[in-house]
């Protein structure tokens, strides 16, 4: 499963495809950036970076699945320190660090310069940027930052502004507090001004954070799911909350997507490969 993986990162690397300058203005390169391809299979998870055996049973499933992309929902325990990168992160996802695009958690940012960004600087091409974009398989995805300024005035907001500015709907966003969520820590209402500016201008989100796997309603034209149960310990959901479709705080397990133009399939993986629910998604391409 490794050699799979690592065959195709150094494929895009000889090519140049894998790597771009650590560019986050809008009509500029992206930092992260992956083989485009017609289809693609993407994993989801966050909250796992701790080196328990059911954090690396959730990511020896991920890497089976052979990901073309494996999102990173942040949360390097406990403090994201470059020694916490090194021992309880590197061991359990490396195999995945040439196909990932993180997305920091309130437990690194404090530190960020001294881990996040050291750890993600090569694999960023240079400078670790604190949000960016990529394309896959028909879709944008946008790698936000919950724990940088997101409020109104900051220049995250305003680089998502322009950056979902274009028509169409199909993006995915993903960071690592959830605005809407049934789990312990609920709703994050400060995180409001990045949702509303996806509204009508994506199709899917995906945070961590929440110990739990989560589907919630549609709500503004978007999907969200919760993928937190990466291996720490569970929180409990709250299952008489309505606006969940579904939602597990028992199993430790991770999001699998399927995204081709106009359409994404996701399942929820409990680790070891079982499905235990899945769904899907439509969106409107760009004109």
């Amino acid at each position: 499963m490794t050699s799979a993986i690592l065959s195709r990162a150094v494929s895009a690397l000889a090519a140049g495809t894998l790597l771009a300058a650590p560019v986050v203005a809008t009509g500029g390169p992206t930092p992260f950036t992956l083989p485009e391809r017609p289809v693609a299979t993407v994993w989801a998870v966050g909250d796992g970076a701790i080196g328990t055996d059911a954090a690396r049973a959730v990511a020896a499933t991920i890497a089976d699945g052979h990901p073309d992309a494996f999102l990173y929902l942040g949360d390097v325990y406990e403090r994201g320190t470059r020694s916490d990168f090194r021992e309880r992160y590197d061991p359990v996802y490396r195999d995945l660090k040439p196909v990932t695009l993180p997305t920091p958690g309130n437990h690194e940012w404090a530190r960020h310069a001294v881990g996040y960004d050291r750890y993600w600087a090569a694999r960023a091409g240079g400078r670790t940027p604190p949000y960016y974009a990529t394309t896959l398989a028909g879709w944008t995805l946008l790698g936000l930052n919950s724990e940088a300024p997101h409020g109104a005035g900051s220049g995250q907001l305003a680089w998502l502004r322009r950056r979902v500015a274009a028509p169409g709907t199909c993006r995915l966003a993903f960071w690592h507090r959830p605005r809407y969520s049934a789990g312990l820590h609920g709703d994050q209402p400060d995180i409001g001004p990045l949702w509303d500016a996806l509204r009508g201008r994506a199709a899917l989100v995906l945070n961590g954070h929440d110990h739990a796997m989560q589907w919630m309603r549609r709500r503004s034209g978007i999907t969200a799911l919760v993928a937190g149960a990466g291996g720490r310990n569970h929180y409990p959901v709250d299952a008489a909350d309505r606006r969940l479709v579904w939602g597990d705080d028992v199993h430790d397990g991770a999001v699998r997507l399927t995204l081709r133009p106009g359409r994404a399939r996701f399942a929820f993986v409990a680790a070891g490969g079982r499905v235990l629910r899945s769904g899907s998604v439509a969106c409107r391409p760009g004109g």
